[in-house]
Protein backbone atom coordinates (compact mmCIF):
# COMPACT_ATOMS: atom_id res chain seq x y z
CA UNK A 1 0.00 0.00 0.00
CA UNK A 2 1.43 3.37 -1.04
CA UNK A 3 1.63 5.79 1.91
CA UNK A 4 -0.62 8.83 1.57
CA UNK A 5 -0.13 12.29 3.03
CA UNK A 6 -3.07 12.78 5.39
CA UNK A 7 -4.18 16.07 6.90
CA UNK A 8 -6.14 15.18 10.05
CA UNK A 9 -8.22 17.88 11.72
CA UNK A 10 -9.78 17.11 15.10
CA UNK A 11 -11.56 20.18 16.52
CA UNK A 12 -12.56 18.27 19.69
CA UNK A 13 -9.33 16.54 20.63
CA UNK A 14 -10.28 14.62 23.75
CA UNK A 15 -12.02 11.49 24.98
CA UNK A 16 -12.96 8.93 22.35
CA UNK A 17 -12.19 11.40 19.53
CA UNK A 18 -8.58 11.64 20.66
CA UNK A 19 -8.28 7.92 21.40
CA UNK A 20 -9.50 7.09 17.91
CA UNK A 21 -7.07 9.40 16.12
CA UNK A 22 -4.03 8.68 18.32
CA UNK A 23 -4.50 4.91 18.03
CA UNK A 24 -4.84 5.06 14.27
CA UNK A 25 -1.94 7.43 13.64
CA UNK A 26 0.40 5.44 15.90
CA UNK A 27 0.18 2.33 13.70
CA UNK A 28 -0.79 3.70 10.29
CA UNK A 29 1.28 3.23 7.15
CA UNK A 30 0.26 6.71 6.00
CA UNK A 31 2.02 10.00 6.78
CA UNK A 32 -0.05 12.26 9.04
CA UNK A 33 -0.07 15.96 9.81
CA UNK A 34 -2.39 16.75 12.73
CA UNK A 35 -4.26 19.95 13.50
CA UNK A 36 -6.21 19.84 16.76
CA UNK A 37 -8.21 22.05 19.12
CA UNK A 38 -8.96 21.34 22.81
CA UNK A 39 -12.06 19.33 23.69
CA UNK A 40 -14.29 22.14 24.92
CA UNK A 41 -17.02 24.48 23.65
CA UNK A 42 -18.39 21.95 21.18
CA UNK A 43 -20.99 24.37 19.79
CA UNK A 44 -18.32 26.91 18.94
CA UNK A 45 -16.22 24.16 17.40
CA UNK A 46 -19.06 23.31 15.03
CA UNK A 47 -19.64 26.95 14.17
CA UNK A 48 -16.07 28.20 13.85
CA UNK A 49 -13.43 25.48 13.65
CA UNK A 50 -13.49 25.46 9.83
CA UNK A 51 -12.46 29.12 9.84
CA UNK A 52 -9.55 28.34 12.15
CA UNK A 53 -8.23 25.45 10.04
CA UNK A 54 -8.57 27.38 6.79
CA UNK A 55 -6.47 30.17 8.30
CA UNK A 56 -3.79 27.66 9.33
CA UNK A 57 -3.62 26.36 5.77
CA UNK A 58 -3.70 29.70 3.97
CA UNK A 59 -0.17 29.23 2.63
CA UNK A 60 -0.27 25.45 2.11
CA UNK A 61 1.32 24.52 -1.23
CA UNK A 62 -0.50 22.43 -3.81
CA UNK A 63 0.17 18.72 -3.45
CA UNK A 64 0.98 18.92 0.25
CA UNK A 65 -1.88 16.56 1.18
CA UNK A 66 -3.64 13.67 -0.52
CA UNK A 67 -6.63 13.37 1.84
CA UNK A 68 -8.21 15.52 4.55
CA UNK A 69 -9.70 13.59 7.47
CA UNK A 70 -11.99 15.28 9.98
CA UNK A 71 -15.02 14.57 12.16
CA UNK A 72 -18.63 15.56 12.71
CA UNK A 73 -17.61 18.56 14.86
CA UNK A 74 -16.37 20.27 11.69
CA UNK A 75 -18.61 22.07 9.22
CA UNK A 76 -17.18 20.38 6.14
CA UNK A 77 -19.21 22.58 3.78
CA UNK A 78 -17.71 25.72 5.35
CA UNK A 79 -14.27 24.16 5.31
CA UNK A 80 -14.50 23.20 1.65
CA UNK A 81 -15.47 26.77 0.75
CA UNK A 82 -12.80 28.41 2.92
CA UNK A 83 -9.78 26.25 2.06
CA UNK A 84 -7.22 27.82 -0.28
CA UNK A 85 -7.96 26.98 -3.90
CA UNK A 86 -4.90 24.79 -4.42
CA UNK A 87 -6.05 22.22 -1.83
CA UNK A 88 -9.80 22.78 -1.88
CA UNK A 89 -10.58 19.76 -4.04
CA UNK A 90 -8.66 17.03 -2.22
CA UNK A 91 -10.88 14.17 -0.93
CA UNK A 92 -12.40 14.87 2.48
CA UNK A 93 -13.50 12.13 4.87
CA UNK A 94 -15.96 13.08 7.61
CA UNK A 95 -16.04 10.61 10.51
CA UNK A 96 -19.20 10.62 12.62
CA UNK A 97 -18.46 9.82 16.25
CA UNK A 98 -21.89 11.25 17.06
CA UNK A 99 -24.43 13.49 15.40
CA UNK A 100 -26.63 16.31 16.56
CA UNK A 101 -29.90 14.99 15.14
CA UNK A 102 -30.10 11.94 17.40
CA UNK A 103 -28.02 13.02 20.42
CA UNK A 104 -30.38 13.20 23.43
CA UNK A 105 -30.88 16.61 25.05
CA UNK A 106 -30.17 17.29 28.70
CA UNK A 107 -32.84 18.83 30.91
CA UNK A 108 -31.09 22.19 30.56
CA UNK A 109 -30.75 22.29 26.77
CA UNK A 110 -33.03 22.87 23.81
CA UNK A 111 -33.05 21.54 20.26
CA UNK A 112 -31.10 23.74 17.85
CA UNK A 113 -31.61 22.08 14.48
CA UNK A 114 -28.86 24.17 12.94
CA UNK A 115 -26.26 21.86 14.46
CA UNK A 116 -28.01 18.83 13.01
CA UNK A 117 -28.30 20.56 9.68
CA UNK A 118 -24.56 21.28 9.81
CA UNK A 119 -24.07 17.50 10.04
CA UNK A 120 -26.25 17.13 6.95
CA UNK A 121 -24.32 19.69 4.89
CA UNK A 122 -21.03 18.15 6.10
CA UNK A 123 -22.17 14.77 4.80
CA UNK A 124 -23.09 16.39 1.49
CA UNK A 125 -19.76 18.23 1.14
CA UNK A 126 -17.53 15.28 2.13
CA UNK A 127 -16.33 12.68 -0.36
CA UNK A 128 -16.75 9.86 2.15
CA UNK A 129 -18.92 9.70 5.27
CA UNK A 130 -17.83 7.15 7.85
CA UNK A 131 -19.78 6.03 10.91
CA UNK A 132 -18.53 4.17 13.96
CA UNK A 133 -21.34 1.59 13.83
CA UNK A 134 -24.19 0.40 11.67
CA UNK A 135 -26.63 1.42 14.39
CA UNK A 136 -25.30 4.97 14.25
CA UNK A 137 -25.37 5.17 10.46
CA UNK A 138 -28.96 3.94 10.22
CA UNK A 139 -30.12 6.25 13.04
CA UNK A 140 -28.54 9.27 11.37
CA UNK A 141 -29.96 8.51 7.91
CA UNK A 142 -33.41 8.01 9.41
CA UNK A 143 -33.13 11.31 11.31
CA UNK A 144 -32.06 13.10 8.11
CA UNK A 145 -35.09 11.70 6.30
CA UNK A 146 -37.38 12.86 9.13
CA UNK A 147 -35.78 16.33 9.22
CA UNK A 148 -36.13 16.84 5.47
CA UNK A 149 -39.81 15.95 5.62
CA UNK A 150 -40.40 18.96 7.88
CA UNK A 151 -38.89 21.40 5.40
CA UNK A 152 -41.21 23.44 3.13
CA UNK A 153 -41.46 23.09 -0.63
CA UNK A 154 -39.52 19.81 -0.76
CA UNK A 155 -36.38 21.63 -1.89
CA UNK A 156 -34.10 18.89 -0.58
CA UNK A 157 -35.83 15.77 -1.88
CA UNK A 158 -32.69 14.37 -3.51
CA UNK A 159 -30.32 14.90 -0.56
CA UNK A 160 -30.58 11.54 1.19
CA UNK A 161 -29.59 9.23 -1.70
CA UNK A 162 -26.39 11.22 -2.19
CA UNK A 163 -25.45 10.85 1.47
CA UNK A 164 -26.34 7.16 1.56
CA UNK A 165 -24.19 6.44 -1.49
CA UNK A 166 -21.00 7.62 0.21
CA UNK A 167 -21.75 6.37 3.73
CA UNK A 168 -20.06 3.35 5.26
CA UNK A 169 -19.14 1.91 8.65
CA UNK A 170 -15.53 2.03 9.81
CA UNK A 171 -15.14 0.86 13.38
CA UNK A 172 -12.67 2.68 15.61
CA UNK A 173 -9.46 0.84 16.46
CA UNK A 174 -9.15 -0.16 20.12
CA UNK A 175 -5.72 0.11 21.68
CA UNK A 176 -4.78 -2.62 24.12
CA UNK A 177 -1.74 -2.87 26.41
CA UNK A 178 1.38 -4.76 25.33
CA UNK A 179 0.96 -8.52 25.46
CA UNK A 180 3.31 -8.66 28.43
CA UNK A 181 0.74 -6.65 30.42
CA UNK A 182 -2.43 -8.37 29.29
CA UNK A 183 -3.31 -11.95 28.44
CA UNK A 184 -2.44 -12.58 24.77
CA UNK A 185 -5.55 -11.53 22.93
CA UNK A 186 -4.45 -13.06 19.65
CA UNK A 187 -4.61 -16.51 21.23
CA UNK A 188 -7.63 -18.64 21.99
CA UNK A 189 -8.16 -17.35 25.58
CA UNK A 190 -7.81 -20.88 26.82
CA UNK A 191 -6.15 -19.97 30.10
CA UNK A 192 -8.39 -20.06 33.15
CA UNK A 193 -5.93 -18.05 35.25
CA UNK A 194 -8.45 -15.24 35.51
CA UNK A 195 -11.23 -17.47 36.86
CA UNK A 196 -12.79 -15.73 39.84
CA UNK A 197 -12.26 -16.92 43.40
CA UNK A 198 -15.60 -18.34 44.53
CA UNK A 199 -15.33 -16.43 47.83
CA UNK A 200 -14.73 -13.02 46.22
CA UNK A 201 -17.44 -10.42 45.73
CA UNK A 202 -18.73 -9.68 42.25
CA UNK A 203 -17.00 -6.48 41.10
CA UNK A 204 -19.34 -4.35 38.96
CA UNK A 205 -17.86 -1.79 36.58
CA UNK A 206 -19.27 1.52 35.29
CA UNK A 207 -16.68 2.81 32.75
CA UNK A 208 -18.64 5.71 31.24
CA UNK A 209 -18.54 9.49 31.37
CA UNK A 210 -20.44 10.84 34.36
CA UNK A 211 -23.05 12.55 32.20
CA UNK A 212 -26.78 12.50 31.57
CA UNK A 213 -26.64 10.58 28.27
CA UNK A 214 -25.13 7.60 30.07
CA UNK A 215 -28.34 7.48 32.16
CA UNK A 216 -26.91 6.58 35.59
CA UNK A 217 -30.20 6.54 37.54
CA UNK A 218 -31.38 3.00 36.66
CA UNK A 219 -27.86 1.70 37.27
CA UNK A 220 -27.69 3.14 40.78
CA UNK A 221 -31.30 2.19 41.49
CA UNK A 222 -30.42 -1.45 40.80
CA UNK A 223 -27.31 -1.27 42.98
CA UNK A 224 -29.21 0.34 45.84
CA UNK A 225 -31.67 -2.56 45.76
CA UNK A 226 -28.78 -5.04 45.86
CA UNK A 227 -27.25 -3.13 48.76
CA UNK A 228 -30.50 -2.99 50.73
CA UNK A 229 -30.96 -6.74 50.18
CA UNK A 230 -27.45 -7.29 51.64
CA UNK A 231 -26.28 -8.94 48.43
CA UNK A 232 -22.49 -8.99 48.25
CA UNK A 233 -20.82 -6.89 45.50
CA UNK A 234 -18.14 -4.26 44.89
CA UNK A 235 -18.36 -1.21 42.65
CA UNK A 236 -15.83 0.47 40.35
CA UNK A 237 -16.74 3.83 38.79
CA UNK A 238 -14.52 5.09 35.98
CA UNK A 239 -14.97 7.62 33.19
CA UNK A 240 -14.38 11.35 33.00
CA UNK A 241 -16.20 13.86 35.19
CA UNK A 242 -16.88 17.37 33.93
CA UNK A 243 -18.04 20.56 35.63
CA UNK A 244 -21.33 19.02 36.65
CA UNK A 245 -22.33 15.39 37.09
CA UNK A 246 -25.84 13.96 37.37
CA UNK A 247 -27.07 14.22 40.99
CA UNK A 248 -27.37 10.45 41.22
CA UNK A 249 -23.60 10.18 41.57
CA UNK A 250 -23.37 12.27 44.72
CA UNK A 251 -26.10 10.38 46.56
CA UNK A 252 -24.89 6.97 45.37
CA UNK A 253 -21.29 7.66 46.36
CA UNK A 254 -22.47 8.42 49.87
CA UNK A 255 -24.98 5.57 50.22
CA UNK A 256 -22.79 2.91 48.62
CA UNK A 257 -19.51 4.05 50.19
CA UNK A 258 -18.83 0.67 51.79
CA UNK A 259 -19.20 -1.03 48.40
CA UNK A 260 -16.96 1.28 46.35
CA UNK A 261 -13.54 -0.08 45.43
CA UNK A 262 -12.68 2.90 43.20
CA UNK A 263 -14.46 6.04 41.98
CA UNK A 264 -12.91 8.50 39.53
CA UNK A 265 -11.01 8.93 36.28
CA UNK A 266 -7.63 7.22 35.90
CA UNK A 267 -5.33 9.17 33.54
CA UNK A 268 -2.63 6.48 33.32
CA UNK A 269 -3.52 3.75 30.85
CA UNK A 270 -1.68 1.04 32.78
CA UNK A 271 -3.64 1.83 35.95
CA UNK A 272 -6.88 1.93 33.97
CA UNK A 273 -6.30 -1.47 32.35
CA UNK A 274 -5.21 -3.06 35.62
CA UNK A 275 -8.46 -1.96 37.24
CA UNK A 276 -10.52 -3.17 34.26
CA UNK A 277 -8.92 -6.60 34.61
CA UNK A 278 -9.95 -6.76 38.25
CA UNK A 279 -13.66 -6.32 37.43
CA UNK A 280 -16.17 -9.04 36.63
CA UNK A 281 -19.16 -7.35 34.96
CA UNK A 282 -19.36 -4.18 32.86
CA UNK A 283 -22.79 -2.53 32.90
CA UNK A 284 -24.36 0.14 30.72
CA UNK A 285 -27.69 1.91 31.05
CA UNK A 286 -26.92 4.49 28.34
CA UNK A 287 -29.52 6.25 26.22
CA UNK A 288 -26.82 7.34 23.76
CA UNK A 289 -24.02 5.07 22.55
CA UNK A 290 -22.85 5.02 18.95
CA UNK A 291 -19.99 2.57 19.46
CA UNK A 292 -18.92 1.96 23.05
CA UNK A 293 -15.13 2.22 23.31
CA UNK A 294 -15.09 1.92 27.10
CA UNK A 295 -17.23 -1.22 27.18
CA UNK A 296 -15.21 -2.87 24.40
CA UNK A 297 -12.05 -2.22 26.43
CA UNK A 298 -13.73 -3.70 29.50
CA UNK A 299 -14.79 -6.83 27.62
CA UNK A 300 -11.29 -7.24 26.17
CA UNK A 301 -9.98 -7.05 29.75
CA UNK A 302 -12.25 -9.95 30.71
CA UNK A 303 -15.48 -8.34 31.94
CA UNK A 304 -18.82 -9.99 31.25
CA UNK A 305 -21.18 -7.58 29.41
CA UNK A 306 -24.60 -6.55 30.69
CA UNK A 307 -26.12 -4.00 28.32
CA UNK A 308 -29.53 -2.68 27.32
CA UNK A 309 -30.83 -4.36 24.20
CA UNK A 310 -30.59 -1.20 22.09
CA UNK A 311 -28.22 1.29 20.43
CA UNK A 312 -24.88 -0.15 19.26
CA UNK A 313 -24.68 -2.88 21.91
CA UNK A 314 -26.29 -5.75 19.98
CA UNK A 315 -23.86 -4.98 17.14
CA UNK A 316 -20.85 -5.28 19.46
CA UNK A 317 -21.95 -8.75 20.54
CA UNK A 318 -23.06 -9.92 17.12
CA UNK A 319 -20.97 -13.05 17.24
CA UNK A 320 -22.30 -16.61 16.91
CA UNK A 321 -19.24 -17.97 18.69
CA UNK A 322 -20.44 -16.32 21.90
CA UNK A 323 -23.50 -18.05 23.30
CA UNK A 324 -24.23 -16.90 26.85
CA UNK A 325 -25.72 -19.38 29.28
CA UNK A 326 -29.22 -18.77 30.59
CA UNK A 327 -27.83 -17.69 33.97
CA UNK A 328 -25.28 -15.33 32.38
CA UNK A 329 -27.28 -13.15 29.95
CA UNK A 330 -25.65 -10.21 28.21
CA UNK A 331 -28.74 -8.05 27.60
CA UNK A 332 -31.63 -6.76 29.66
CA UNK A 333 -34.93 -5.33 28.42
CA UNK A 334 -35.95 -3.00 31.25
CA UNK A 335 -34.87 -1.71 34.66
CA UNK A 336 -36.45 -4.58 36.55
CA UNK A 337 -34.65 -7.01 34.28
CA UNK A 338 -31.34 -5.28 35.03
CA UNK A 339 -31.81 -5.74 38.77
CA UNK A 340 -32.85 -9.37 38.36
CA UNK A 341 -29.82 -10.27 36.25
CA UNK A 342 -27.37 -8.46 38.53
CA UNK A 343 -28.82 -10.39 41.46
CA UNK A 344 -28.30 -13.58 39.48
CA UNK A 345 -24.70 -12.70 38.61
CA UNK A 346 -23.88 -11.96 42.24
CA UNK A 347 -24.51 -15.61 43.08
CA UNK A 348 -21.13 -17.24 43.86
CA UNK A 349 -22.00 -20.19 41.62
CA UNK A 350 -22.60 -17.92 38.63
CA UNK A 351 -19.94 -15.27 39.23
CA UNK A 352 -17.13 -17.80 39.70
CA UNK A 353 -17.15 -18.76 36.01
CA UNK A 354 -17.77 -15.37 34.42
CA UNK A 355 -14.20 -14.55 33.40
CA UNK A 356 -13.54 -17.81 31.57
CA UNK A 357 -17.00 -17.88 30.01
CA UNK A 358 -16.39 -15.04 27.56
CA UNK A 359 -13.19 -16.33 25.95
CA UNK A 360 -14.65 -16.60 22.46
CA UNK A 361 -16.16 -13.13 22.73
CA UNK A 362 -12.83 -11.54 23.68
CA UNK A 363 -11.08 -13.25 20.80
CA UNK A 364 -13.75 -12.02 18.38
CA UNK A 365 -13.62 -8.45 19.73
CA UNK A 366 -9.87 -8.38 19.32
CA UNK A 367 -10.04 -9.42 15.67
CA UNK A 368 -12.91 -7.05 14.90
CA UNK A 369 -11.76 -3.93 16.75
CA UNK A 370 -8.19 -4.41 18.00
CA UNK A 371 -5.77 -1.84 16.59
CA UNK A 372 -3.54 -4.55 15.13
CA UNK A 373 -6.35 -5.44 12.74
CA UNK A 374 -8.57 -2.37 12.44
CA UNK A 375 -5.84 0.17 11.64
CA UNK A 376 -4.97 -1.80 8.50
CA UNK A 377 -8.63 -1.71 7.43
CA UNK A 378 -8.83 2.04 7.98
CA UNK A 379 -5.61 2.62 6.07
CA UNK A 380 -6.97 0.61 3.15
CA UNK A 381 -10.25 2.55 3.20
CA UNK A 382 -8.31 5.80 2.84
CA UNK A 383 -6.27 4.40 -0.04
CA UNK A 384 -9.45 3.48 -1.90
CA UNK A 385 -10.36 7.16 -2.08
CA UNK A 386 -7.48 7.86 -4.42
CA UNK A 387 -7.91 7.49 -8.20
Amino acid sequence: MKPLRILAFEPYYGGSHRAFLDTWVASSVHDWELYTLPARHWKWRMRGSAIWLASQLADAPAGRFDVLFTCDMTSVADLRALLPGNIRNIPIVCYFHENQLTYPLSDHDWQDYQFGFTNVTSALAADAVWFNSNAHMHAFLLAVRQLLRTMPENLTADVLPGIEAKSSVQYPPVEIPPKSDLQKLSGAFESDSNTKDSDASLRILWPHRWEYDKNPKPFFDALLKLHDSEIDFELVLLGETFRTAPPEFKSALAYLESRIHHAGFLPKREDYWALLQSCDVVVSTAIQENFGLAVVEAMLAGCHPLFPNRLSYPELLDDRAFEPCADRPCFYENDGDLHRILTQLCSPRVSAGLRSHGQSLRKSLYHRFGADHQVARLDQALSKLMP
